[in-house]
């Protein structure tokens, strides 16, 4: 016990083990308090309904090369129909009313890049459409001078094609058309434009008729790779897709 008294003496006063025991707690410690580890992430858990795909990664001396764009616009005269088509399901319907004027009309044409404009109610009734050869052709001048009122004036019900006079073709038929079908439609109609509708809804007294898409022409011309043709020239338009398609 002397030993141990003496062998204590030298090595001078030792802390106690609360002492020891603070020391630990202040490296883990701030401010007196113990930090927490953050909680370990975790991903959410895949849908019983979805199946996750295989992936992989390139080995030793495998590379990735990107696809070179080949224009999945350009269509051919045998290409589907639908290609050409502009779906409402998948592209929203860029319309107007028929109480605006047609300088509204114009630049909401311009605003959206597009030749043709819905005209609508507020129940989204389709009451006719309005092409850019509407606004850009003779009817609006007729109608303000008939009218004794300024270009500026002139409303879109009274230059638009109203939905009674407007050519429609049946879904079911366009999903088994080719493009040059849809040319051959458009010419026979001396149209620019015709609408793709399918049934929505039917009772006793009204069949409804959803409009499902639309054909352009301009739109068939770009698709086909033809530059677009000046001064609107409907039936030069109508000659170069035809000399393209072989028609």
């Amino acid at each position: 016990m002397a030993n141990d008294s003496r062998d204590a003496s030298q090595r001078g006063p030792q802390p106690e083990s609360v002492h020891g025991d603070r020391f630990v707690e202040r490296m883990f410690s701030g401010f007196g308090h113990v930090h927490e580890l953050p909680p370990r992430r975790t991903h959410p858990p895949v849908p019983h309904s979805f199946s996750p795909l295989h992936q992989s990664k390139a080995g030793p001396g495998a590379i990735y090369r990107l696809q070179t764009c080949t224009g999945s616009n350009q269509v051919q005269a045998d290409s589907p129909a639908t290609q050409v088509m502009t779906d409402l399901s998948r592209t929203p319907a860029v319309t107007t009313t028929s109480y605006a004027t047609v300088d509204e009309a114009q630049r909401a044409m311009q605003t959206h890049g597009v030749r043709a404009l819905f005209v609508v109610d507020e129940q989204s009734t389709v009451l006719g459409i309005i092409t850019a050869t509407d606004l850009l052709g003779e009817r609006p001048i007729q109608v303000a001078q008939q009218r004794g009122i300024r270009h500026d004036e002139v409303s879109v019900r009274e230059v638009m094609t109203p939905a009674n006079r407007l050519e429609a073709m049946e879904l079911e038929q366009v999903l088994n058309a080719r493009v040059g079908d849809i040319v051959a439609s458009l010419r026979l109609a001396g149209r620019q434009h015709a609408l793709v509708i399918e049934s929505a809804a039917r009772d006793s007294t009204l069949a409804t008729r959803m409009v499902r898409g639309i054909f352009s022409l301009t739109q068939i011309a770009r698709q086909l790779g033809l530059p677009p043709q000046p001064g609107q020239d409907v039936a030069r338009t109508f000659a170069e897709i035809e000399a393209a398609i072989g028609a």
